[in-house]
């Protein structure tokens, strides 16, 4: 929906719908500027009542599962399959603040009627496990469509995400793909991959010893470039507008800053943790466009990586040789800048101050799964993970509780997937195994509990629902589904 106003501030901060995001989803039954003029000119008329006007001027977003309810009779995996045809979204036509795409895809339910970048990757991870490898590919092909109609993957196919991106799981996906039709289609996705690239590497070219950032970029002491989150805007978001102009008003920050901050903090898809505070405690001091993420770096080496072995196999060795001279260089940094030998972990990089922020995260866990960490540092870190994350229901994301939604005690499908695979690849099997049979128990007890899969589970207290953040628990809910047959089916 195009923002108009005064209407949209004041639908926004007037607490009339259940959130932000369900205002900028709706579909304006008549022009915008017809329905303006008509606020306009009714706004200040005695008994005007704002949600009435709103209502009749627009339709509401319909929940994705709405309609659908769960047979607790059957497994928890009849009921996923069930869940695909109705999470499925077929092609769009324009419609309101909904970017189009050409094929079918999955939404991840709830509020979240449309498609998400990195939520995807791992209902991907479902898909495959079903053998639904033509919707699999229908979802690699839309996220191709948007680089090549946007230059980038959005946050989510919506007008309002333009700006931002999310951890670029792109080239896992295409990878995924390539796991079942063979690797030789990987150079049909080379001009995307590249895009891709370039999108995260816009700016590098900039950088000196005065201009350390510029974009995604960011420029270490020693002269290499790793990456940050970003967002071409500096406003308050749309689809969040009332939580964040309250917190503009309560931090000391310019609000250009801190609404950057916010937006980066989104594209991160942490939204929100402490590990972007300068303040564990305080949401106010989020720092998110200073910190070079230990995760969204080892994401970066791994699209290194598949650039260089889609060249290889499009017969370039010399373009090859040089991606993967890009993705040691990055490997290398990301040793250097963020392993911490004394605490035995990996850790966030605080490029503005020149020093390792201390908040110890699940975002520790994309070394090992990237292949990237040593055998030595992985053994250090899996013993960490035990002592310090290991929950009833699977594994923390941080060990502070803030009221966050990315903080403890939540546990997140994503992270749990990462942390497992990246035990996995260093041998560390127990382990694995136990945090794998704590969150599909989890996910299973919750079910039966109550019909539903939700976008994120209390992993501390098993028999309470988890909580934090800006809306509501989802339910649905895509990464969940997926991570949860992938996990199934991996460990039975």
């Amino acid at each position: 929906m195009e923002i108009i106003n005064p209407l949209f501030e004041d639908v926004q901060m007037s607490h009339i719908l259940p959130d932000g995001k369900t205002f900028v989803d709706c579909l304006p039954k008549y022009p915008v500027e017809e329905i303006n003029k008509k606020y306009l000119d009714q706004k200040n008329v005695a008994g005007f009542d704002l949600k009435k006007f709103v209502l009749s001027q627009f339709d509401l977003p319909v929940a994705n599962t709405s309609g659908y309810s769960s047979d607790s009779s059957k497994p928890v995996t009849d009921n996923i399959e069930a869940l695909w045809t109705v999470l499925t979204r077929q092609p769009d036509d324009t419609a309101g603040s909904l970017i189009p795409l050409p094929h079918s895809y999955i939404v991840p339910g709830g509020r979240f009627g449309e498609l998400y970048y990195w939520d995807s990757y791992f209902t991907m991870l479902g898909l495959k496990a079903s053998g639904k490898h033509e919707m699999l590919e229908n979802m690699v092909n839309n996220f191709s469509y948007l680089i090549d109609k946007i230059g980038y993957i959005p946050n989510g196919n919506r007008t309002y995400y333009i700006g931002r991106s999310q951890p670029p799981f792109y080239s896992l996906m295409v990878k995924l793909l390539a796991s079942i039709k063979g690797e030789e289609i990987l150079p049909a996705y080379l001009p995307q991959l590249k895009e891709e690239y370039q999108f995260w590497m816009r700016g590098a070219d900039e950088l000196n010893e005065t201009k350390v950032a510029a974009h995604r970029t960011a420029r270490m002491p020693d002269g290499t470039i790793l990456n940050r989150y970003w967002d071409e805007n500096d406003t308050a978001r749309p689809e969040s507008y009332r939580e964040d102009i309250e917190l503009v008003h309560q931090s000391g920050q310019d609000e250009k800053t801190i609404c950057r901050h916010l937006r980066a903090g989104a594209e991160s898809g942490w939204d929100f943790s402490s590990r972007w505070f300068q303040d564990s405690t305080s949401f106010s001091t989020i720092h998110t466009t200073e910190i070079i993420p230990v995760d969204l770096n080892c994401l970066l080496f791994s699209l290194e990586q598949t650039i260089a072995e889609a060249y290889e196999l499009s017969g370039n060795n010399e373009a090859s040789k040089k991606f993967v001279a890009l993705a040691e260089k990055r490997n290398a940094a990301i040793q250097q800048y963020c392993w911490n030998e004394q605490n035995s972990f990996y850790f966030d990089y605080d490029f503005i101050k020149g020093k390792q922020k201390q908040t110890l995260s699940l975002a520790a866990a994309f070394p090992l799964f990237f292949n990237i960490a040593g055998t030595k540092q992985a053994e250090q870190i899996a013993i960490i993970i035990k002592e310090k994350f290991i929950r009833p229901g699977g594994a923390i994301t941080t060990l502070t509780t803030t009221g966050q939604q990315w903080d403890a005690p939540n546990g997140w499908a994503p992270l749990q997937w990462v942390t497992i695979l990246g035990l996995e690849n260093y041998n560390h099997t127990e382990l694995a195994i136990d945090i794998a049979s704590k969150w599909i128990q989890l996910n299973t007890d919750v079910f039966n509990r109550t019909g539903k899969l939700m976008e994120k589970y209390n992993v501390v207290d098993t028999n309470l629902e988890a909580g934090g953040g800006e809306y509501p628990g989802q339910d649905g809910f895509g990464w969940t589904n997926g991570v949860l047959i992938a996990l199934i089916e991996k460990y039975g």
